[in-house]
This record gives structure tokens, sequence and C-alpha cells, in this order.
């Protein structure tokens, strides 16, 4: 009889595999967003009612913006809070046209495009119309206050846009637009706050461009 011998093979381990980690998705707190949802009801119902009138979302767009440079003229006139209640009447309508597109069922580009591009030019009238009644003034130190702001909500707009474009939604940052209307409308309702608000204004609104592109930077 002959021996047969069994060779036994060493085990091979099998390298673990690390399975990767799903990401945490941060929620971030939006302002803007967080109002939109405690008003979505009513504008709702605004956009309703005035679709059913018959009422066009880029009439009220254009509206909206003329209501603004109305406010613009008496805030270069130096009559801050009569501005500031004109703009409490104008600046709404920024939501209502949006509302009233929906109830439309609007699905073209344009009135979005639209609605951005006026809101640019809004904001230039609100701080142009500042801007001239400081020079007027000689207080060259408020005016370039005024266009710094105007400068850094243009950039935080702007860069919201680019970003866009490279699709990624990018709502975060300090100062939004909501916000620096409020910032805008208290202190033209109560001008002994004028210099504190255009600091905050100044210095916030480029501190949200910068907010925003480091939040492109590592999301991209």
């Amino acid at each position: 009889m002959q021996q047969i011998t069994v060779l036994r093979l060493p085990r091979v381990k099998r390298p673990k595999v690390k399975r990767p980690r799903k990401p945490v998705m941060q929620q971030t707190f939006i302002f803007t967003d967080w109002v939109r949802v405690q008003i979505g009801t009513f504008m709702a119902w605004v956009g309703g009612s005035l679709y059913r009138l018959g009422v066009h979302p880029d009439a009220i767009t254009v509206l909206g913006t003329g209501i603004v440079g109305l406010a613009a003229y008496f805030i270069a006139q130096g009559q801050f809070q009569l501005g500031g209640l004109i703009l409490i009447l104008g600046l709404p309508l920024d939501a209502v046209d949006g509302a009233v597109a929906r109830a439309m069922g609007r699905k073209g580009k344009f009135g979005g495009i639209l609605d951005s591009t006026l809101d640019r030019y809004a904001d230039a009238m609100i701080f142009g119309g500042l801007s001239y009644y400081f020079a007027v003034q000689d207080r060259f130190d408020y005016m370039l206050l005024a266009l710094a702001a105007l400068t850094g909500g243009l950039l935080v707009s702007y860069v919201r846009a680019r970003a866009g474009e490279a699709g990624l939604t990018v709502k975060v940052g300090l100062l939004d637009r909501l916000v620096r209307v409020i910032i805008i409308l208290t202190v033209l309702l109560l001008p002994m706050l004028l210099e504190l608000g255009l600091w905050v204004l100044a210095i916030g609104t480029n501190f949200t461009a910068l907010q925003r592109m480091w939040y492109v930077y590592r999301h991209t």
C-alpha cells in the first residue's frame, strides 16, 4: 500500500475591503427658505387670486422695480423714512410675481432671469440714491460705505449665479437678499441707525460673498 501525502495549501487572507462611508449632509439653516415656508400658503392664495384676475407676473416685476425707483428718488433727497415706506410697498412684489408664475404653471426661464436682473437694478437704485445723498452732503465716507454695500450685494448674487451654471445651488451666507432688505428698511425708517447699518451691510455683504466662494471651493 502506498501512502498518499496530502499537501495543505496555506490559507490566503482576503484583504478587507473598506466600504466608503456615506457622506453626511449638513443641513444649513437658510433664513429666506424658512420665511418662504412660513408664508407659502398665503402667497399661494395671493398668486392664485392675481392669476385669476389676469395679472401677469412680469408686470408685477416691472411695477415693483418702478416703485423701488420712486423710493430711491426720495432717498437721494434725504427723505429716508418716506423712501423706506415706499420700499415697503414695492419690495414684497418681488415675492408676489413668483407666486403668480407658479399659479399659472409658467415653465419658461425668462421670468426668473427678468426678476433677477431687475433685482440688481433695484439694489443699484437704492444704494445709488444713498451714495448721491452722501456725496451732496460731502460725506464721502458714508458714500464709500454705501458703494461697498452695493458691491458686496452684487457679488453675493453673482457668485450664486456662476455656481448655478456649474450645477451647484448656493444659498448659504450671512446676508442673503432678504436679510439685506430687512436691514436697509430698518435703517431708512430709523435714520439714527444709518451709519451702523451701512457698516453692517458693507462688511456683511462682502463677507457673505466670500462665504459662498468658500462653499463653492469645498464642493467642486
